[in-house]
C-alpha cells in the first residue's frame, strides 16, 4: 500500500467529546481549526495531535532522561500517521521569575552582553560580567533584582512581648518552641521573660543585627556546630532573599516595603559595569529602550568586531517588531507580560529558527491583538509556513481564518453536542457552506446607533501609571463602555487607576482571564455551591448522612480512594494510570452507588451537563444556582468537570456566572471575547445588555469589533503601544468614533 506522506492522518479520535473522528490534515500548509466554544477544537489539536507527538518524541529519550521530561496523557486515538515533531505555542505566561526579562527570555540580552564585552569602553570584563544574575555584574545591594525589599522590624517583632510569650516574632517557626525560636531562646544570650523593648542597646543590637558568630560558652542544649545570627540578617539571608520568601509571600510581604534600589536605580547592575559604554550608552540604557528604538541603535554600530553580532541582534529584534511587540522594552520582567504577549515572544523566537519540517501549533494567536496588529501576526504565521513547516491554529478571528490553506470547522454544538467535523476545505468553500462559522463570517453587525445615556460620569484626573500620559478621563456609569486601543496602549493601566480611585471599591467586580482560585478537585458544582445541595438531596431521599456522598470522604471507593484510577509507579518510566476496576472510574464506593434519586446514582447525576441538570432539577435550588451557567453559554460543562481543564475564557465566564444577580455594580472584564466563537460573542453581548438594564455598569477591555459595535460608549487609547501610547484618542459613542480621524480602531468598525 502506498504511503501518503503529505498528510497527517488521524484515525478514531475519541478524546473528550470527539465522536470517533478520522481526518487528514495537509502538511506544509496553514490549517485553522475553528468552531463554537466547547466544540472539540482543543481536544483534537492539543489533547490528541500535540499530545501524541510529544509522547512519541519523549519515548526516544533514555528512561533515565524521561523522568525529567513533562508528562503528557495518552490520547484516546486509534492511530496517527505521518506525524511531525510538534512545537506548541500556547498563551500560557512564562513563570514569574524576578530574574527573567524579555531580553533574557529571547536570548537578546546574551548577545548584548557579548557585544559590550567585545567593543564597550572601558573594558570591564567578559560576557558573564554584564549579567545581573552573576556576582561580578549584579548590584551588591539588591543582588541583581533592581529593587530592594526593606524589612519593617516593628511588623515582624512585637517589642511589648518577651521571647517566652506567644507570637513575639510573627513569622513561621519563630513562635515559642519553634525550630527558629530555639536559636535565640537556647543561645543563653537573653532573658527569655524580659520584654524586647526593655533590652539594653547592646542586647537589642545583638538580638537584631549580629552577624553569624560562634558562641564562646553556649548552654548545653545549644547545637554544637550552630552559629548565632541576629534576626534581621537571618531574615534577609534565609528568607527574604531566598526561595522561601516566594513560597510564603503572603506572610512575608506585609512586613516588607518595596522600592527601586537606590544604588543601581533599578538597572540591576553595579557601577563598574554601568561605566562601560557603546556610542554613549551602557547596557542598562540599551535594554531600557523599546524594541524598535533598540533596533535603530544596533543599526548605528559600525565597529568591524560587532558585525556578526549586529546581524544576529537585528534578526531577533526585527522578529519581535514584525509581530507587533515593538513597544516592549528588553528590561521588562517576563512576569508582567500578558498571555498574548508571551505567546508572541515565543513565535518571534521561532521565526528565524533553522528548523524545518516542524509542526507549529498555535492556540488562538489573535488573543490580545487589535485588528491593526492582526496583519503582523498573519505575516509571522505565513513566515513559519514558508520555512517548510506545518502550522495548525486553533482560532476564531475572521482575519486569521482568511489566511488558512485548509479549514476544519468543529461542531455543531458544544460539549456532548459537539465533537464532529461539520466542514473541511478552503476558505472560499467555507463561505459557501451552512456552518455556524460561515453564517457568522457573512453577517457582521452594524454599529449601534441608539445608545443608552450615562446616568453619571466618574472623573479620573492626572492618571500616570505605567505609560499613561497624565490623562484625564470621564468614565460613563450605567452603560456598556468599551475600552479600545492597540496592544500596550494603556487600557489595563487606565482601568487599574479607575479601580484604585473609585470611591465604592466594594461595588467593583473585576473579572480577568486569570485563575479563579481553582484546584484539581474544583468543579462547576463546587464553584457554584450546588455540590452540597445535590448531596443533601441524596441524603434526604435515602435517609442517610450527606457526607456519605463525597468521594473525598466516606463515600470514596476504598480501592482508589476516590481518584477513579489506580496509579502504578514505573520508576524511571511514565506512571501508568488504569481505570479502577472496583468502581469503574466512578470514584464512589459500591455502597454509595446503590443509593438513587429519580433512578440515578450520585456519579450519574454529577456527570450531567449543567443544561441537563437544570432540566432534571427544574424548580429546585439546584436548578436556580445552575441557571447562570446557561446564561453565560456554559450549559455544556459537566458538573464534575475539573476547572483545571477549562480555557481562560471559560473560567472568566464561570466567574461571571456567580455575579449575574448583582445590581448596582461596576463590572470590568478583560477581553471577554477571548476564546469565543462569533456565535458565542452575540450570546454574551445579550447577557451584558441584560446586566446593564438591571442597573449595572460594564467596562469591556476589548479588541473585538463586534463587541465594540454594541457598546454605548467607547474610550480609545493610543496611538501606539509602550511609550508611544497612553494618550486618550477618543471618548464618545461608536457612531461618533467612525468620524474620528485620530482613531486607530475606527477603520475596522467600518469593515464588518
Amino acid at each position: 500500500m502506498s504511503q501518503d506522506f503529505d498528510n497527517i492522518k488521524i484515525c478514531g479520535a475519541t478524546e473528550n467529546n470527539l465522536k470517533n473522528l478520522s481526518l487528514s490534515i495537509p502538511k506544509h500548509q496553514i490549517t485553522v481549526v475553528t468552531g463554537v466554544s466547547g466544540s472539540g477544537k482543543s481536544s483534537l489539536v492539543l489533547d490528541t495531535i500535540a499530545a501524541k507527538s510529544r509522547r512519541e518524541l519523549n519515548d526516544t529519550f533514555p528512561s533515565f532522561t524521561q523522568q525529567y521530561l513533562p508528562k503528557y496523557g495518552r490520547p484516546h486515538v486509534a492511530s496517527i500517521e505521518n506525524l511531525p515533531i510538534a512545537i506548541v505555542i500556547e498563551q500560557r505566561k512564562p513563570s514569574s521569575n524576578s530574574r527573567s526579562t524579555v531580553g533574557t527570555y529571547t536570548d537578546i540580552y546574551a548577545l548584548l552582553r557579548l557585544l559590550f564585552s567585545r567593543i564597550g569602553k572601558p573594558f570591564v570584563g567578559y560576557s558573564d560580567a554584564f549579567s545581573f544574575n552573576h556576582p561580578s555584574g549584579s548590584c551588591p545591594r539588591c543582588a541583581g533584582l533592581g529593587e530592594i525589599r526593606e524589612l519593617d522590624i516593628h511588623k515582624l517583632v512585637d517589642f511589648d512581648k518577651s521571647l517566652n510569650d506567644e507570637d513575639t516574632i510573627h513569622y513561621i517557626a519563630f513562635g515559642k518552641g519553634g525550630w527558629r525560636w530555639i536559636r535565640y531562646a537556647y543561645s543563653g544570650l537573653f532573658d527569655l521573660d524580659k520584654k524586647i523593648r526593655d533590652y539594653s542597646p547592646a542586647e537589642l543590637d545583638l538580638f537584631l543585627n549580629s552577624p553569624q558568630i560562634k558562641l564562646k560558652n553556649p548552654p548545653s542544649n545549644w547545637p554544637k556546630s550552630a552559629k548565632y545570627e541576629g534576626l534581621i540578617p537571618r531574615m534577609y539571608r534565609s528568607i527574604i532573599n531566598s526561595e522561601e520568601g516566594l513560597l510564603h509571600a503572603a506572610v512575608l510581604n506585609p512586613m516588607l516595603t518595596m522600592g527601586t534600589c537606590p544604588d543601581c536605580h533599578g538597572t540591576r547592575l553595579n557601577e563598574k559595569i554601568r561605566s562601560c559604554r557603546i556610542n554613549g550608552l551602557n547596557i542598562a540604557e540599551v535594554t531600557a529602550m523599546n524594541i524598535e528604538d533598540c533596533k535603530a541603535w544596533v543599526d548605528t554600530l559600525d565597529n568591524p568586531l560587532a558585525q556578526d553580532l549586529r546581524t544576529a541582534l537585528t534578526e531577533r529584534l526585527a522578529a519581535l517588531a514584525e509581530i507587533g511587540l515593538g513597544y516592549i522594552t528588553l528590561d521588562r520582567a517576563v512576569g508582567t507580560l500578558s498571555g498574548g504577549e508571551a505567546q508572541r515572544c515565543k513565535i518571534a523566537k521561532y521565526i528565524n529558527s533553522p528548523l524545518s519540517d516542524v509542526m507549529y501549533i498555535l492556540d488562538e494567536p489573535s488573543v490580545g491583538l487589535h485588528n491593526h496588529d492582526i496583519m503582523l501576526m498573519q505575516k509571522s504565521v505565513q513566515k513559519l509556513k514558508r520555512h517548510g513547516n506545518t502550522v495548525i491554529l486553533v482560532e476564531h478571528h475572521p482575519e486569521m481564518i482568511k489566511i488558512a490553506d485548509h479549514i476544519i470547522d468543529m461542531g455543531p454544538g458544544a460539549g456532548a453536542d459537539g465533537g464532529e467535523i461539520i466542514f473541511q476545505g478552503s476558505y472560499d468553500q467555507l463561505l459557501q457552506s451552512s456552518s455556524a462559522t460561515a453564517v457568522m463570517l457573512g453577517t457582521g453587525g452594524s454599529v449601534k446607533e441608539e445608545v443608552r445615556q450615562p446616568e453619571s460620569f466618574f472623573h479620573l484626573q492626572n492618571a500616570s501609571l505605567h505609560n499613561l500620559k497624565d490623562i484625564n478621563v470621564d468614565f460613563p456609569l450605567g452603560v456598556m463602555c468599551g475600552i479600545a486601543g492597540v496592544a500596550g496602549s494603556g487600557k489595563s493601566s487606565m482601568m487599574e487607576c479607575f479601580r484604585n480611585a473609585y470611591p465604592q471599591p466594594d461595588d467593583i467586580v473585576y473579572i480577568s482571564q486569570k485563575n479563579i482560585g481553582i484546584s484539581l478537585r474544583s468543579t462547576p458544582a463546587t464553584y457554584l455551591d450546588v455540590a452540597d445541595d445535590i448531596r443533601k438531596l441524596f441524603a434526604k431521599s435515602n435517609k442517610v448522612k450527606a457526607d456519605l456522598f463525597s468521594f473525598n470522604g466516606k463515600g470514596g471507593c476504598p480501592v482508589c480512594q476516590g481518584k477513579g484510577v489506580i496509579v502504578n509507579d514505573m520508576a524511571f518510566m511514565d506512571s501508568i494510570e488504569t481505570v479502577c476496576e472496583a468502581c469503574g472510574g466512578l470514584r464512589y464506593s459500591p455502597e454509595v452507588l446503590a443509593y438513587r434519586v429519580d433512578g440515578m446514582n450520585i456519579a450519574q447525576v454529577m456527570d450531567l451537563t449543567a443544561e441537563k441538570a437544570c432540566r432534571l432539577f427544574a424548580g429546585s435550588v439546584i436548578a436556580d444556582k445552575l441557571q447562570p451557567m446557561l446564561q453565560v453559554g456554559l450549559g455544556y460543562l459537566h458538573l464534575n468537570q475539573s476547572l483545571s481543564t477549562l480555557s481562560g475564557g471559560e473560567l472568566q465566564r464561570i466567574k461571571l456566572a456567580s455575579f449575574l444577580r448583582c445590581k448596582g455594580h461596576v463590572f470590568i472584564l478583560d477581553e471577554p471575547s477571548d476564546g469565543l466563537h462569533l456565535k458565542d460573542i452575540r450570546r454574551i453581548l445579550a447577557l451584558f445588555d441584560s446586566l446593564v438594564d438591571a442597573g449595572n455598569s460594564i467596562f469591556l477591555i476589548e479588541h473585538n469589533v463586534e463587541m465594540l459595535k454594541r457598546c454605548d460608549y467607547i474610550i480609545e487609547l493610543g496611538p501606539s503601544g509602550g511609550n508611544k501610547g497612553g494618550h486618550i484618542l477618543f471618548a464618545g459613542t461608536p457612531l461618533q468614533l467612525l468620524h474620528c480621524p485620530a482613531s486607530v480602531t475606527a477603520p475596522y468598525l467600518c469593515e464588518r
